[in-house]
């Protein structure tokens, strides 16, 4: 990704720090997350056209509170790189630059009305007073010297500062998330106007790019393993894969026993019939099962089926090895960006979420060398180089499953009774929703075996059987999710339908949770 210009969005903790960066790739802008703590050498090698500071839930006076880069002010006035801080960010560059930072008399949360005060560049001609997303219990209460305060909220406190001439801005709100009327206009004049970025960031060239980038890493002889899981994401990578180095690429399906109703058979006639991809199954599920037995950490979980997966690449390398002479150096993965933000965020003021089984379960002495074309996309980013690489439509538009697949849906212990029931109830509910219309309007759907035992009645009879939760989320990226109101006869059939068809269910749930606070998947 080197040759399209770049923004750093430096993160400082916030929960938007994501979103910020795919609000910059909306507009066809290219942005990179590095820590809040990270050197000045990096920021220089990277060349970064603009810096965002995120914001964060520490104060700046707090004892350990994040602070700049070492020089990124020296070095931000030697370079006149323009920079924009976000809630946390601005504050720490009002306090950074001479300016006052105190804990707010009346804490802003939620939406907010702001008034521009005097012209900016930052927001249109002649604008009027809006809706801002606020989330801070700090205000900056005195601007550095030679900043002008040009937008105040209707609690009379500053919403944004600017210093034209040494390229700085700031905003107390949120332009990144959906509830700040004009965000986006904002974040692209900063962007475009005041920066100067022309915006080249596009699923054409990134193809383009990959491709040439495969073909120098791989060479011209080497031979090329590649995981596919029956997702989207491994599936769109094999495929530019294929169009990197044809036949030198060998797909392996690894069955792990975790898989959905008959999964198997129709994603391998998927990959034969749909991607034109030579597939080989194999079926390793005793193994993995054994080794979850009793096991009962969602991390260890991951972890576990990591190593696995990489167990049951070194068989396949082998099978390849007796097709053309000599075992594969290369192993590829489906690895997203956000699993590489969820899984290590890489400094101490961001947490890891989750690790990924294809980022934290790695082992350290992999045999194979990594090529994770898709690590620097988000979900929907993949899905239209996808559609650019001529992949069908109905493959792209499947909702997201999880690598780890059910190990991960099942709260406790793993058993082959919970598998079974699972698969039963997901067929149910994922065919409704087909059925009903409703598939294609929510981002992932999927139920959950839940590790409690509730009363029922069933057949005039008392029963103590297990519960299940549905699940079903709107997102564009899976980095923030909102549920979706399923209508309530379609969720009273398919609850009646699933008590009634699935031996040892009892009762259904619907999970009406958004990420954050939750995840999309409960492990």
């Amino acid at each position: 990704m080197s040759k399209h210009q770049l923004v750093v969005i430096l993160d400082y903790g916030s929960q938007y720090t994501q979103l910020i960066t795919r609000r910059v790739r909306e507009l066809g802008i290219y942005s990179k997350i590095l820590p809040g703590d990270v050197s000045i050498a990096r920021i220089e090698e990277l060349a970064p056209k603009a810096v965002i500071l995120s914001g964060g839930p520490s104060s700046v006076y707090d004892e350990d509170a994040p602070v700049l880069p070492k020089r990124f002010l020296e070095y931000q006035k030697a370079k006149q790189v323009p920079v924009l801080g976000i809630c946390y960010g601005m504050q720490l560059l009002a306090q950074s630059l001479g300016g006052k930072v105190k804990k707010a008399p009346v804490r802003e949360y939620g939406r907010m009305e702001v008034m521009p005060a005097g012209i900016s560049g930052l927001f249109p001609k002649g604008s009027s007073a809006f809706q801002a997303w606020m989330s801070h219990g700090d205000e900056t209460s005195e601007a550095p010297a030679g900043f002008e305060v040009v937008a105040r909220s209707q609690s009379g406190s500053f919403a944004a500062m600017e210093n034209p001439n040494q390229k700085i801005y700031g905003l107390q709100f949120h332009p990144e998330v959906t509830h700040t009327v004009g965000g986006i206009q904002i974040l692209e004049n900063f962007l475009v106007n005041l920066s100067g970025i022309k915006p080249d960031w596009n699923m054409e060239s990134i193809l383009e790019e990959q491709v040439q980038a495969i073909r120098e890493k791989v060479g011209p002889k080497a031979a090329v393993l590649c995981a596919l899981s029956g997702g989207v994401d491994s599936a769109v990578a094999a495929v530019l894969l294929h169009k990197a180095v044809g036949d030198r690429l060998h797909c392996f399906f690894v069955d792990h026993g975790l898989l959905r109703h008959k999964e198997q058979e129709r994603v391998m006639e998927m990959f034969r019939t749909q991607l034109h991809l030579p597939v080989t199954c194999l079926d390793h599920s005793e193994r993995f099962l054994k080794l979850l037995e009793g096991v009962t950490d969602p991390e260890k979980k991951r972890k576990i089926i990591g190593a696995e997966f990489i167990q049951s690449f070194e068989i396949a390398a082998e099978s390849i090895a007796e097709k053309v002479g000599h075992l594969p150096e290369f192993l590829v993965q489906g690895t997203l960006y956000p699993d590489v933000i969820e899984s290590s965020p890489g400094h101490k003021h961001s947490m890891t979420i989750k690790s990924h089984h294809n980022v934290g379960g790695l082992p350290a002495n992999l045999r194979f060398q990594l090529i994770e074309p898709l690590r620097e996309l988000f979900k929907d980013e993949v899905r239209e180089l996808g559609k650019t690489l001529g992949v069908p439509q109905d493959f792209l538009s499947r909702h997201p499953f999880p690598g780890p697949g059910l190990a991960v849906r099942i709260i406790g212990d793993i058993t082959r009774e919970k598998l079974d029931i699972l698969r039963q109830v997901d067929e149910i509910f994922i065919s409704s929703l087909k059925t009903s219309g409703l598939y294609h309007q929510i981002w992932q759907a999927f139920a959950v075996f839940l590790p409690v035992r509730t009363v029922g009645v069933q057949g005039d009879g008392r029963t103590h059987d297990h519960v299940v939760a549905l699940r079903a989320v709107t997102s564009s990226d899976g980095m923030t999710a909102d549920w979706f109101p399923l209508p309530y006869p379609f969720l009273a059939e398919v609850s009646n339908q699933i008590c009634n068809s699935v031996r040892g269910v009892s009762r259904v749930v619907y999970d009406v949770t958004s990420k954050p606070p939750a995840t999309i998947e409960w492990e």
